[in-house]
C-alpha cells in the first residue's frame, strides 16, 4: 500500500510541475519528457476518459466500424485508439504536439497516419469533412488548448459524423468548462451540429491538485455534425 501511495505522489508531483509551464515550448518539452512513462502514470491515476469516450462513441455509431475513419486529436500515446480498436474501429489518423508521444503512437501500429500540430495555432492539418468520428480526450482543459479548437473538430467531420470530447469537472477547470459549453451550445444554435449525449462521470481520475483529494469528476460530450 505504501508503494502505491508513493507512486501516486510521484505522479502528482510530475503533473503539478507541468502546470508551471507557461510557454507552448515548455509544455511540449514536458510532454516529450513524459511520453515514456505516460501510460504507466495515467494508469496510477485510474484515468478513465479514453475508455469512457470510446464507449460513448460505440453506443451511438451504427455504421461500418472497420471502414470508419477516426481522427484522434491530441492522440498522445494512442490510448483512445486502443480502446476504440477493441470496439471494432480500425482506421485512425492521429494529431499531437509532442514528437515523443507520436513516436509511441506509431509503435502501437494502429494509426494509418500521424501528424504533429500545435492545437489552437490555425487549422488542423487534415482534409475538411473527411472523418466519420473525431475524438479529443484530455486536451480540452485549462492551460491546455483553447476552446475554439472545437470548431476545427467540427470542420474535420463528415455531415452525419460524430465529434466526441471530454473535459474535467473539478475546481481548476470550472471557468474553462463553462466557456467550452457556451461554445458547444452556440454551435448547436447555429445549426452546425446536434447534441447526442452529455455524460457526467464522478470517478473520472484521481485528483492531482494540491487542494483536492480522492477522485475528480469529468464529462463526455457527443455531438453529431449536421452540415458543412
Amino acid at each position: 500500500m505504501a508503494a502505491t501511495t508513493k507512486t501516486l505522489e510521484n505522479v502528482k508531483a510530475n503533473i503539478l510541475s507541468a502546470h508551471k509551464s507557461t510557454t507552448l515550448a515548455e509544455k511540449v518539452d514536458f510532454y516529450n519528457s513524459w511520453a515514456e512513462n505516460y501510460d504507466q502514470d495515467v494508469a496510477v491515476l485510474e484515468y478513465r476518459a479514453p475508455s469512457l469516450a470510446a464507449n460513448c462513441v460505440s453506443s451511438h455509431f451504427s455504421g461500418d466500424r472497420g471502414a470508419a475513419v477516426v481522427l484522434d486529436v491530441a492522440c498522445g500515446t494512442g490510448l483512445v485508439a486502443k480502446q476504440m480498436n477493441r470496439l471494432g474501429f480500425g482506421h485512425f489518423v492521429g494529431i499531437d504536439g509532442s514528437e515523443a508521444m507520436l513516436e509511441l503512437a506509431k509503435e502501437s501500429g494502429l494509426y494509418q497516419d500521424l501528424k504533429q500540430c500545435m492545437l489552437g495555432e490555425g487549422s488542423l492539418p487534415v482534409q475538411c469533412g473527411l472523418f466519420d468520428v473525431v475524438v479529443i480526450v484530455g486536451a480540452l482543459s485549462a492551460g491546455q488548448v483553447p476552446v475554439g479548437v472545437v470548431r476545427e473538430l467540427y470542420k474535420s467531420t463528415k455531415p452525419g459524423g460524430y465529434v466526441c470530447m471530454t473535459t474535467r469537472r473539478n475546481q481548476d477547470n470550472v471557468e474553462y468548462k463553462a466557456a467550452l459549453e457556451r461554445e458547444l451550445k452556440q454551435m448547436e444554435a447555429d445549426g452546425l451540429w446536434m447534441c447526442v449525449e452529455v455524460s457526467e462521470v464522478e470517478d473520472w481520475e484521481r485528483a492531482v491538485s494540491e487542494h483536492e483529494d480522492g477522485y475528480i469528476a469529468g464529462v463526455v460530450y457527443l455531438y453529431k455534425s449536421l452540415q458543412q
